[in-house]
């Protein structure tokens, strides 16, 4: 299969972790019906983004993965619908350890395994740490009924090592669900040139490594933050197929070629040229002279 329907849902979250699981089964469906195969869900899309503070009661939306009741549902979903879902989640591994994790559900419903976040940013606004021990699985790739995709999440779009590393085990396709904004305080110079950062590393991504790119970020106004919605889709050339609106909720299904890597490699042939003798240095933190 060369052609792939991807579904794209982007919206806004309410504290009602119920009501949230609700209106995203019901785009799943939408899109389903319209085509879609794969679809990707945004990240932590069953509750608001909780991570602007630190409080302990939040612990209390986690769950068990692949046990929980949410990814049960999916899977239920999945297989009653025919498509592949990306369902990112907060998951309760153990008593007092939780993690950041996507689960991947084949189109026949069944669980083909999870992805925990492997970078955990601590900003304002974005207290992960205080919330997600790091991935410990190592980066995924999932073999699908429809392709071969790698999932990343949200603050590992900025970093080129897990992009490759996840194209290298033979990724036809990255995603990225995502939950990121602008303080509601900043100029929109400052918003702008941080959206344009944001798109522009993960089009690199599909440029370096020569495959599609599909990132989904969640809009709305929670506390101080205006997610900035503007999901995207890049080509294996980085060049935008669709881009979402900033402040609005939308759903989208875009087609991607996975032919076409085969064509930006060859023409482009970053992976042959790659100079892999060279690259130790990349394991240390930083080189001081």
């Amino acid at each position: 299969m060369s052609k792939v329907k991807i579904g794209i849902v982007q919206l806004s979250c309410s504290a009602d972790k119920e009501a949230n699981i609700a209106r995203y089964s019901e785009r799943v469906r939408q899109l389903a019906s319209e085509g879609a195969q794969i679809i990707c869900l945004q990240e932590l899309f069953a509750s608001l983004y909780f991570c602007d503070t630190e409080d302990y009661d939040n612990f209390r939306l986690a769950e068990a993965i692949p046990e929980g009741s949410t990814t049960q549902h999916f899977m239920q979903l999945a297989r009653e619908l025919g498509v592949v879902i990306i369902c990112s989640m907060f998951e309760k591994r153990a008593e007092g350890l939780y993690h950041n994790t996507t689960a991947v559900i084949d189109a026949d419903g069944a669980y083909l395994g999870k992805y925990r976040k492997m970078h955990i940013p601590d900003d304002p606004g974005y207290y992960e740490k205080f919330y997600f021990t790091p991935g410990d699985l190592g980066y995924k790739v999932f073999n699908t009924k429809f392709a071969r995709i790698g999932v990343l999440i949200c603050w590992d779009q900025w970093y080129p090592e897990a992009s490759r590393i996840t194209a290298l085990m033979g990724a036809e396709i990255l995603f990225y669900p995502t939950a990121i904004g602008w303080a509601t305080d900043q100029d929109e110079a400052t918003n702008d040139e941080q959206y344009q950062a944001w798109q522009t590393i993960q089009r690199s991504h599909a440029v370096a490594n020569g495959v599609p790119v599909v990132s989904v970020n969640r809009t709305g106004r929670e506390g101080d933050m205006q997610f900035w919605g503007g999901s995207f889709v890049a080509n294996a050339f980085g060049r935008l197929l669709w881009q979402a609106p900033h402040l609005e909720e939308c759903t989208h299904i875009q087609e991607v070629d996975l032919a076409d890597s085969d064509h930006y490699r060859r023409h482009w042939p970053y992976l042959r040229d790659r100079r892999i003798d060279s690259y130790a240095p990349i394991l240390k933190r930083y080189i001081d002279e």
